[in-house]
């Protein structure tokens, strides 16, 4: 065989590879929506297990019904807790479908965070440029109805917005602190604001256990809720990479979090302390970039524990299995 041959057939063979991967993740991998469960043992000893269905970056357009039916049954999974962490819209009239979604986990407890995709429509951009860095803001964007978006999270499903602020809510009779950021991606997060919020929430509080809740998993985010004393992180916005190599895994997360914990559960180290870290790879993607590899849409069911034994005050630690 020639070298011309040769080479031909060798660019032949990547195309193919290249244009299967490409069907895979465009036609067949971003419907594979999967549950992952993990639990972590933050609750004091001898408390009953909380279950927190973690939701994050449904990026809703209103013709996506898979989707929906697919989140709508989540409630069958029993959560105790929901924990939103953003970017539930992706179209102007993206609520409609995140009625339909959402409308069986009404009454549950739940918290949220904003990410930009509350705010603003996603807008045509060049896909290629997701792995230069971080995205930047586009000038012209379309506003969302974020009032509406708000007035159906609280009203209708009695959850607690977190953008900036602080809340003790009852689970099962069980109180919980949490706090959170509005979106750090978009330099809307005031940390500053956190620390007098979080003492006047622990006045009137008795809950021991503290959730600490992002859309972006930016370091400075994860190091101040540690600071803050978080006993659990959780964040959205990365898309898990939304292409992931086999064997590798993300190659971008869109802000700075180490690539190896822009998905899944893994442990946050700051200042000595040692706090779970749950990072959704989210339920959607922009409708701009339909595409999904090697990283499959997700929920995550996180089952909080007690610990196995009395915690070492010093420690500041909580274990993540």
């Amino acid at each position: 065989m020639s070298f011309t041959r040769a080479a031909l057939t060798a660019l032949g063979a990547v195309g193919a590879v290249g244009a299967g991967a490409a069907v895979w993740g465009i036609g067949i991998e971003r419907y594979l929506f999967t549950v992952r469960e993990h639990e972590i043992r933050v609750l004091p000893h001898g408390e009953s297990p909380i279950r927190v269905l973690h939701l994050s970056d449904a990026h809703m357009a209103p013709w996506q019904h898979r989707k929906q039916q697919w989140i709508s049954r989540l409630a069958d999974l029993k959560p105790d807790l929901i924990v939103n962490t953003g970017d539930n819209l992706g179209h102007s009239e993206g609520l409609r479908g995140i009625r339909t979604a959402f409308a069986t986990m009404r009454g549950i407890p739940g918290v949220y965070v904003h990410g930009s995709n509350d705010h603003a429509a996603p807008s045509p951009r060049n896909p290629f440029k997701y792995f230069t860095g971080p995205s930047k803001v586009t000038v012209a964007e379309e506003p969302l109805d974020t009032g509406a978006l708000d007035a159906y999270f609280t009203d209708e499903l009695g959850w607690f917005p977190l953008n900036n602020a602080a809340h003790t809510i009852t689970v099962n009779g069980t109180a919980i602190d949490t706090f959170g950021i509005s979106d750090a991606h978009r330099g809307w997060d005031r940390l500053d604001l956190l620390p007098d919020a979080i003492d006047e929430m622990r006045r009137n509080s008795a809950a021991t256990v503290t959730l600490g809740v992002t859309h972006a998993p930016y370091r400075k985010v994860l190091d101040a809720f540690t600071e803050l004393g978080a006993d659990a992180l959780f964040a959205g916005h990365t898309h898990g990479g939304q292409v992931r190599l086999p064997g590798y895994g993300a190659l971008v997360a869109n802000c700075d979090i180490p690539l190896d914990q822009a998905r899944g559960l893994s442990t946050w180290s700051h200042d000595g302390r040692a706090v779970p870290l749950n990072v959704s790879a989210g339920l959607g993607h922009s409708i701009f970039a339909p595409v999904r590899f090697a990283c499959r849409p997700e929920a995550s069911l996180i089952t909080l524990l007690p610990q196995v034994s009395a915690p070492d005050p010093a420690a500041g630690s909580a274990q993540a299995t």
